[in-house]
């Protein structure tokens, strides 16, 4: 969908139409379903997410100016609205034991021959503050200071929940790895 095409049911939502609502949420809701499913435990609770975000979208849609791209506005409140989640139910631990050697920064989660679902189901299989965090940083493009802000706790333990997220992320692709080779080498032989 274009960006006039957008701003086209933008300003029927302004106005109240509810099948300009309902257009701009089948456009989003798939794209923006998968947003919220990152940050949740399981697809229920991303729908909940997601709805919750949607409700925002259309009470607050005066306050977009046209100005952007409107996918990236309703993708940045899809965010929110699951930070907000999660510090509503209080899924954030900070009793984690940050005395324990941080790493450096590891490499790209990225490996070739991983799909994206595979990635995803990875990410999503991370523990609720180690996948919060991780997303904020690797994908939203957050720094430590802005997560840490964000979220009431300390950029040490920001940092050290993206390392950790990080190694869980490069332990489970290991993992997966050398089951495809061992695979592999059963097939070929």
């Amino acid at each position: 969908m274009t960006q006039s095409r957008y701003l086209e049911l933008v300003e029927g939502c302004k106005n109240g139409d509810r099948q300009c609502q309902e257009q701009l949420y089948k456009k989003l809701s798939s794209k923006m379903y998968g947003v919220c499913l990152r940050y949740a435990r399981d697809g229920f609770e991303a729908e909940d997410i997601l709805q919750n975000g949607f409700i925002k979208v259309f009470s607050k849609i005066n306050y977009f100016n046209g100005v952007g791209s409107f996918e990236g506005w309703v993708r940045k409140i899809m965010v929110n609205t699951a930070i907000e989640h999660y510090r509503r139910n209080k899924y954030i631990s900070c009793s984690i034991d940050i005395s324990e050697n941080v790493n450096a920064y590891s490499s790209a989660v990225y490996q070739e021959g991983l799909e994206a679902k595979d990635i995803l189901r990875l990410i999503t299989s991370l523990p609720a503050s180690y996948r919060l965090v991780f997303n904020m940083f690797a994908i939203e493009g957050y720094s430590h200071q802005e997560i840490a802000k964000e979220l009431g706790i300390s950029e040490i333990l920001s940092r050290t929940q993206l390392s950790r997220a990080r190694g869980i992320l490069k332990e489970k692709i290991s993992s997966l790895e050398s089951r495809s080779s061992k695979y592999l080498s059963l097939v070929t032989a």
